[in-house]
Formats: structure tokens, sequence, C-alpha cells
């Protein structure tokens, strides 16, 4: 117990400040982008519903294009040593896009320039996630890992409420809201990119798995790997279908609150909130990790966000999306950084980048369809309920999924 509560070495601080960076990027993306977004395609002419649509349209671009190459690229930086080289490749790219977001755009355009910066942070996400068992070992992984997504959601804050700020007050100060978004756009990739370097410093990658005479032969036998290995194959179904909803839910929880009559200033409060309370829950769930299986906290988190689907069927009044803001921060944390420990855990070493490049194509694949699901329901019922009513049948699912993963040998 005294060795998973010891300080952070220089490597894992690091990996830690990485989450502190592109947290940035993802409160941006999960407040003021969709609605600067929504916007702009109001002042085109363009429904609520149908804007929602197309942005749960790009959202699922995004994860389809990181799903198809994660496991490659994944398995090319595990023989080659480049972890760290793919990381820094993709950290740029999705930094260069966060701030020409600033540029005068149409919605468009605007769209486009989103999608690409999306997918470098997604990409990112790949080889960061499978350095964790580079920078720690399997017994501190559960702390790490939720401190991570913990200080990643306090840290955050401080650009983004410098940014808020920036928005908020734009017609006092004269900047205006678009030239006032677009500078809070600069200031998150900067600060992106300034917490990325302690990681691009200290991280070293572990032995690299050896060379195989074809790379995709190779890929297609880890797969099968995976599929003849029964229990990280039901955990990835367990994985799909929760996390499916999980991420949906971060990714359109403006744009389905606007939908809902939900005023600009209480969603992004409400999100802002969820990031400072989210913060001591995955601490504490990481402690608790130490105490009780992982997976079963897995399982209480998973009936949580099954009562935030459930619950946001009748969502029409701003304080209850302050209440599901704060519900929601109770388990964002520790369903993800239970995930990804609980995953790195079973996995077999020196095979990180592609195995985690597999974990990531069942997360991403996860979110095209989610995202895919809520936008089809949305444009055939003329209602975003639709897509959220089919989303809270994915939580029961995952969960049974989860259960039967750890029965298996």
């Amino acid at each position: 117990m005294t060795k998973k509560r010891s300080a952070l070495r220089p490597a894992e601080r690091g990996w830690v400040l990485y989450d502190v960076g592109n947290s940035a990027f993802v409160m941006m993306t999960s407040t003021i982008i969709p609605i600067y977004f929504k916007n702009l395609t109001a002042a085109a002419g363009v429904p609520d519903y149908d804007s929602t649509a197309w942005w749960s349209y790009a959202t699922a671009v995004c994860t389809l294009v990181v799903a198809l190459f994660g496991p490659l690229l994944g398995g090319v930086a595990d023989r080659r040593g480049w972890k760290k080289g793919i990381f820094a490749a993709f950290l740029l790219l999705g930094c260069a896009c966060c701030a020409a977001l600033a540029a005068p755009l149409n919605w468009m355009g605007f769209l486009a320039l989103f999608i690409l910066g999306k997918i470098g942070f997604s990409s990112s996400l790949v080889f960061y996630d499978a350095m964790l068992p580079d920078v720690a070992e399997p017994e501190r992984m559960d702390m790490l890992s939720s401190q991570g997504y913990a200080w990643g959601y306090l840290g955050s804050c401080i650009p983004f409420v410098a940014c808020l700020l920036l928005v908020l007050t734009a017609e006092q100060t004269g900047l205006g809201t678009v030239r006032a978004t677009g500078i809070a756009m600069i200031l998150t990739a900067a600060w992106w990119l300034a917490c990325s370097v302690p990681l691009l410093r200290n991280y070293r990658q572990g032995a690299a798995a050896p060379a195989p005479e074809a790379h995709t032969r190779h890929l297609w036998d880890t797969f099968r790997e995976v599929v003849r290995n029964k229990k990280i194959a039901l955990f990835l179904l367990a994985f799909f279908f929760y996390i499916d909803g999980v991420y949906t839910i971060i990714d359109l929880a403006t744009s389905y609150g606007k939908d809902v009559g939900i005023g600009d200033t209480d969603l992004v409060l409400a999100l802002l909130l969820t990031q400072v309370v989210a913060f001591p829950f995955s601490i504490l769930f990481g402690r608790l990790a130490g105490r009780f299986r992982p997976e079963n906290l897995l399982q209480v988190c998973i009936g949580g966000y099954f009562f935030v689907a459930v619950f946001a069927l009748q969502l029409d009044k701003a304080w209850e999306f302050w209440f599901l803001a704060v519900w929601v921060a109770v388990f964002q944390g520790a369903i993800q950084a239970l995930s990804r420990s609980c995953y790195a855990r079973i996995i077999p070493a020196g095979k990180a980048g592609e195995y985690f490049g597999f974990f990531d194509i069942f997360g991403k694949s996860a979110s095209f369809f989610g995202a895919m699901l809520m936008g089809v329901s949305t444009q055939l019922f003329n209602t975003s309920k639709a897509g959220v009513a089919a989303l809270a049948l994915l939580f029961p699912l995952g969960w049974a999924l989860l259960r039967r993963s750890m029965k298996a040998g």
C-alpha cells in the first residue's frame, strides 16, 4: 500500500501532466467549441437537430479514422521504438488544428478543421495510454491512471476559466465573441503543448517487441491472440458497449443541452463544475481500487452512467442539467481510468502499443457507433431524446459482458 501511494517519479509526473494538457482541449470540445459551432450553423440557417447530427457525424469520422489506424501504428511503435515520435507527431497535429480554429471560417470549414484536430488528439491518446506499462509497475497502474484523469480534470480548469472569461466578457472588452473565441482556441493549444514537454523529456520506451517478417501478418496474429484470450475478448466487448455511452455523453452533452433549451451560460458553468467535482472522485476511486476489485468498481460506474442516460430523457430544466453534471463527475474519471488500468494488467508484456491499438479500436468504434446512433436517431425522429434512449440500453449490456469477463480464466 505504501508503494502505491509514494511520490510520483519524473516519468510518472510527465505522464500525468499530459492529461492536464490534453484535458483543456477536451473541455473546449465539450463546451465552447460546440456552442460556437451551433452559433455558426444557426447563422447559416441550419436547424438545431441537423447541426447536432452534423456534429455527431464529425465525431464519428474522427473515431473511425483513429480506430482503423491505431493498431497498425501501435504495432510499428512497439517494434521500432517509435512510440514517443508518433505520439509527438499527433500531438503537434492536434495543437496546430486547435490554434487554427481561430481563423475566420464558415461552419463547414470549422467542422473540417475540428475533425483533423480531434484525430490528432485521439491518436495521441493511443500512444499515451500505451506508455502506462512503461511508466509504472502493475501495482501502481490503478493509482497512476486515476491520478492522470483527476489532475487532468482540475488542471484543465486553469486555461478554461481564462478562456471562459474571454468569451463571456467579449462585448464589454470590445473583442467580440468571434475574436475572443479565437484567442481561447490559441490559449488552449499553447497550454496543451506546454504540458506535453515533461512527458517528451522523461519518457523512455520499454523493450521493443521482436520485429516479424510481415507486419500485417503479425497484426493478424495479434488479433487472433485477442480473440482466443477469452478474458481479454470479453473485456473489450464490455468496454465497447459501456464506453459507447460514456464517450457519446461527453462529446454531445452540450449539443443535447442546447436542443432541450438549456442556456449557454448554464451549459458551460455546469460542465466546469464537472471538472472540479471529478477531481476528488477520480482520486477516491483510484484509492478504492487498492481495497476492492477494480472490475467491481467498474460495475458501479456503469450503473451510475445508466442512471444518467435515463434521467436525461426528461431533461428540460437548467437545475436538472447541473444535477446530471455533478452525477457524471462522480463516475467519469473512474470509469475511464479503471478501464485503462484493468486492461493494462491483462495484456502481454512488450505489446502495449499494439494491444492498446485494439483497445482504441473498441473504444473509438464505440464512439463511432454511439455518435452515428445519436445522429441518425435525432434526424429520424427530429429529437435528440431518441438517441439518448438507445444509448441507455448499452450500459446494461456492457455490465453483463464485464461480469462474464471477470469469470473467464
